[in-house]
């Protein structure tokens, strides 16, 4: 039988996906025509959503963007022999803007059936795990250190190197924390993982359980993303009920499970202290530092926290080999990196490629350039705590230290692009006045020094003593970054402080007259 596959992913069902689907189902009945449709996730083509697929000898055929009332349409053009139309685009494979991808962790992203394990295992799944328990933990743990594979989730902290040290502690019960407050702005790969190929999740989780001697997981999704945590517990439910979580997982001797847990929309909580506080039940507050989650993490037990994308990673690794993983990227940033395009971007969605690739080549050959047409004029680069980057420095490679060394910070590998009618002195407000919101209240540099920010930037937007406010504004940012407990306060500067650097003219307003 004909498959059609019409996304379910949360970009393409806010663009009518849903009805898309319902108009298929719809119209082939009234056509004495038979089809399956699998509804799968999105391969991060957000300018063509709802992209539709049909199953033919040659290859996926795509159409998109499709509306609903294109549907007959389609289904005359014979839709289900991959027909002619003027939303036909191809075996979808041979999109250049998805040919020259280098997919790693979102293989699958887009292809599988996210709730069919058949379908899982058929793309390579659960080969990892296979692999894994068939080796000693401190192997395995070897294996990801060779890798080179680092925190995706912003921090960029080498995965082998914590794994080791939860597996050196010693204790009576161990855990995996997977971190999926996926809570930046332009940021949506882990929502794409947790709708698209959720059993990649669980089966990282699962042999990282394995490499550091841990039996249970819990996975913490933000409270923005229902549809991911509603997919993601149906897959949970699928996985425990056919022997891949619970105990013997795959006739071993090993037992894994994993609890999911919604979170309350605080940003906070994106911090691992903070997310292991909000775990426990308490309120979402910053840990000191030391003792290290790793030592004593949740319910003071030795805790491996990780980023969703970080874990999801794994069993690649595990299946090829880490020589094969390391052999993408440059210096010590290795592997791929999913980039999510985002802002007024014309062709916005996730590419992944390994790291070395520049700004310009993601934002104006993937890109397309801005959506309103007007030049570029700032990227920000790791979400609302991430440094504002002119058009004069699209030579950039995305790599940690390539980026730290222009002061800026790659985070979750989301990028903000603003044409050149943005004022980034109010952006550079926004930066503080979202920290102020945002912060937790345990230490008052991040607590006081944002709101005090805000009401700098207020002057300087006023046009009050511009240099003495200036001046006043870089102290405080050096108080906040040596001060503050967490990133949340030590990081709030850098997009302030890169407004600064490359576009102090956007800081030289006109001066305030007093009123007589």
């Amino acid at each position: 039988m004909t498959r059609l596959f019409v996304p379910i992913d949360s970009t393409a069902l806010s663009l009518d996906a849903e009805e898309v689907a319902e108009a298929l189902t719809l119209g082939l009945k009234r056509k004495g025509a038979k089809a399956e449709i699998v509804r799968n996730g999105s391969r991060g083509l957000f300018w063509l959503e709802p992209l539709i697929e049909v199953e033919t000898p040659e290859g996926r055929v795509g159409y998109g963007p499709v509306t609903p009332q294109d549907v007959p349409g389609l289904l005359e053009a014979g839709l289900l022999e991959g027909g002619e139309h003027k939303l036909r685009l191809g075996l979808v494979d041979e999109i250049p803007w998805l040919k020259r991808q280098q997919r790693l962790t979102f293989a699958r992203c887009g292809i599988v059936d996210p709730l069919s394990l058949e379908d899982y295992e058929a793309h390579g799944g659960y080969r990892g795990l296979a692999k894994a328990l068939t080796m000693a933990p401190a192997a395995i743990v070897d294996a990801v250190t060779t890798s080179g594979l680092r925190g995706r989730g912003g921090a960029g902290f080498p995965t082998g190197i914590k794994w080791k040290t939860v597996l050196g502690a010693k204790a009576d019960q161990k855990y995996i924390v997977c971190n999926a407050d996926e809570g930046d702005s332009g940021t949506f790969a882990d929502r794409m993982l947790l709708e698209g190929d959720p059993y990649g999740l669980i089966e990282g989780m699962t042999i990282a359980g394995l490499a550091v001697d841990a039996t249970q997981g819990f996975v913490y999704i933000r409270s923005e993303y229902p549809h991911a945590f509603l997919t993601f517990k149906r897959a949970v439910a699928n996985a425990r009920d056919e022997g891949r979580l619970g105990p013997k997982i795959l006739g071993s001797d090993f037992s894994f499970d994993i609890e999911v847990r919604m979170g309350a929309g605080a940003y906070i909580c994106g911090e691992e202290t903070s997310l292991l506080e909000s775990l426990e039940g308490k309120r979402g507050v910053i840990r000191f530092k030391p003792p290290l989650p790793a030592l004593q993490g949740l319910f003071g037990k030795p805790t491996v926290v990780n980023n969703l994308v970080t874990l999801s990673t794994v069993p690649f690794i595990l299946a090829e080999g880490a020589e094969t993983y390391r052999d993408f990227g440059m210096g010590r940033s290795r592997g791929t990196l999913p980039v999510q395009l985002a802002g007024n971007v014309k062709r916005g969605g996730l590419v992944e490629l390994a790291f070395g690739v520049t700004l310009d080549t993601l934002i104006n050959d993937f890109g397309g350039g801005t959506a309103s047409g007007r030049p570029l004029r700032a990227v920000q680069i790791g979400g609302p705590l991430g440094a504002y980057f002119p058009a004069s420095l699209l030579d950039l490679p995305m790599d940690y230290e390539a980026l730290a060394a222009k002061r800026g910070m790659l985070g979750h590998g989301g990028m903000v692009l603003f044409d050149d009618s943005v004022d980034l002195a109010r952006q550079a407000r926004f930066a503080m006045e979202f920290c102020a919101t945002e912060s937790c209240g345990k230490c008052t540099p991040c607590r006081i020094g944002s709101t005090r920010g805000v009401e700098i930037m207020d002057r300087i937007i006023a046009g009050r003593d511009i240099d003495a406010q200036t001046a006043l504004l870089r102290d405080l940012c050096e108080v906040m970054t040596d001060g503050s407990l967490c990133a949340l306060g030590g990081l709030t500067p850098l997009p302030v402080l890169s407004a600064l650097e490359h576009f102090p003219d956007d800081f030289k307003r006109p001066v305030a007259v007093a009123a007589e």
